[in-house]
């Protein structure tokens, strides 16, 4: 027996309706889910503008009165300017970002396109380095650092970044290169191009969403990172933000947990900011990794 579904009757009407019923389920149940990650980035930025001795009292996010002083007083109310911090880190993140683009994107076209002795067997070595903790490497590394008197600068955070030391982005950039057909750089060398050649003028321009993934990944992971810093930096005139705001909390007296809140928000705009300019190549670059294109 067949319903009887016609234009007008009831049984069209609410099978016209369950869809619609079904749609506003979802996206219900995906706003609550959204709002329960972002909750609490949003409590963060309301703790950030009330009052100090209101912070801890509440879990809700409207604060009973508004003070932007945790500001001014988080960027001017350490021995150093909070916007030294900022320039360190750009700084760092900065050297860091051009470090990884030029020496992974070298090392992937080298896996990637061309022929030497033991390359299968130092592939497999940089592919045994991802699963080497950091934790692991880290006391030889600072011995070797130490000895070259690198220890209290920045050059220990930004020259491993010049010579390939993120397996990842290697990897990725492989998988990438490797999607680009090879008529290309025959075609390239028999009108005499040379690897660097083919390298540089077809590979990198073809390469625009691998390489601003692996730049936003690096500026994000560098501007976010704290051990790092914390080992190697001594001087305060020389910390990074996320060492900036560890000065706001103190174990033997009172912590400025206003002004930690407020440059916590302050230190989220600028990866906030380059995943909004950078957020169409980004996913593009992950997402055709190691496809055909």
């Amino acid at each position: 027996m067949t319903t009887d579904a016609r234009p007008g009757s009831l049984e069209a009407e609410l099978a016209d309706r369950r869809p619609l019923w079904r749609s506003l389920l979802i996206h219900a149940a995906l706003l609550a889910i959204c709002f329960v990650m972002i909750y609490p980035l949003l409590w963060m930025i309301s703790a950030s503008v009330r009052p100090h001795d209101e912070i801890f009292s509440s879990a809700g996010l409207i604060p009973s009165s508004v003070d932007w002083s945790a500001y001014w007083r988080g960027w001017n109310g350490l021995r150093v300017s909070f916007g030294a911090f900022f320039l360190n880190s750009f700084i760092i993140a900065g050297l860091a970002v051009i470090g990884n683009v030029l020496a992974c994107s070298l090392t992937a076209f080298a896996f990637a396109r061309l022929e030497f002795f033991g390359k299968r067997f130092w592939f497999g070595v940089m592919l045994v380095t991802l699963m080497l903790p950091y934790q692991v490497t880290l006391i030889p590394q600072y011995v070797l650092f130490l000895k070259l008197g690198w220890v209290d600068t920045i050059l220990p955070l930004v020259v491993p970044k010049f010579l390939a030391a993120d397996a990842f982005f290697v990897f990725l950039m492989v998988q990438f290169f490797r999607g680009i057909p090879r008529e290309l750089d025959e075609a390239a060398m028999m009108d005499g191009c040379s690897a660097w050649r083919i390298y540089w003028k077809i590979m990198l321009p073809l390469s625009t969403p691998v390489l601003a993934t692996a730049a936003v990944f690096t500026f994000i992971w560098t501007w976010d990172d704290f051990f790092g810093p914390l080992i190697y930096l001594n001087d305060m005139r020389q910390y990074t933000v996320m060492l900036g705001l560890r000065t706001f909390t103190d174990s033997t007296g009172e912590s400025d947990f206003s002004g930690l809140f407020a440059m916590s928000v302050a230190s989220l705009v600028p990866i906030f900011l380059l995943f909004l300019v950078f957020q169409r190549l980004l996913i593009e670059g992950i997402a055709t990794t190691g496809m055909k294109r």
